[in-house]
């Protein structure tokens, strides 16, 4: 190969080698990423569309849970809201013959709209009524939520058993109609 073309093709090598390089970082790569973006948002708009169809399709048996729920919170009012609570613990303690010996109800306010009453309950019993308590706590369409149980033997039979809950109570305040 004489001087002349050799040069000549190392020049137009070179400059194949330039708009490669160009072309791969300045807008293949830029491009490839705008692309993945754009793809990555459309499957997120995809999945909220969906979700939203859900939501829609469930909007009445939604309306009727919240419906549910408002009528089964506690009262806004903290004094009655606590003589609720009491007045339950005694009934389903009736109910299941356990022995209900402390109630420390505590009051925290997490945001503008609702109260938290957050009660810790100790009973005593043995191992059926204290299932029969924990039952009837549960089935109760009251706004309650137990957070934590605790059972201790009292005795080295494992017969007379303490129950020891973490409960919290649900208060909405200037409800939704």
């Amino acid at each position: 190969m004489n001087p002349k073309n050799r040069q000549q093709f190392l020049v137009a090598l070179t400059l194949a080698v330039l708009a490669l390089f160009v072309g791969v970082n300045f807008i293949y790569a830029p491009l490839a990423k705008f692309w993945s973006a754009r793809s990555q948002s459309i499957a997120v708009l995809r999945r909220q569309v969906a979700e939203g169809k859900t939501l829609v399709q469930r909007e009445p048996g939604i309306r009727s849970r919240w419906a549910q729920m408002r009528a089964n919170a506690l009262p806004d009012n903290t004094s009655l809201a606590e003589q609720q609570l009491l007045k339950a613990f005694d009934s389903w303690s009736r109910d299941s013959g356990a022995g209900v010996t402390g109630i420390t109800p505590q009051w925290k306010s997490e945001a503008t709209n609702y109260l938290t009453l957050n009660c810790r309950v100790e009973a005593g019993g043995d191992l059926g009524t204290l299932s029969r308590f924990i039952y009837d706590l549960e089935k109760d369409p009251m706004a309650l939520r137990v957070d934590a149980v605790e059972i201790t033997a009292r005795d080295n039979n494992g017969q007379q058993l303490t129950l020891a809950l973490q409960i919290s109570g649900l208060a909405l305040l200037n409800q939704i109609k």
